[in-house]
């Protein structure tokens, strides 16, 4: 599953974070993050994923 995960991140970082984790902080600064830019999304996401 989190294969699965990492590559929703990878092409959609704001749902590799809700898959893990919801509605939650992360995911509100994932979005804040890849509207700033796209590889600090990426890199957020994997590492949320990554974490838990």
């Amino acid at each position: 599953m989190d294969l699965i995960r990492i590559l929703c991140a990878i092409f959609l970082p704001p749902l590799g974070v809700f898959l893990q984790v919801g509605f939650g902080l992360d995911f509100w600064i994932n979005i804040l993050l890849t509207c700033l830019g796209y590889i600090p999304g990426i890199v957020h996401a994997v590492w949320v994923i990554a974490r838990k």
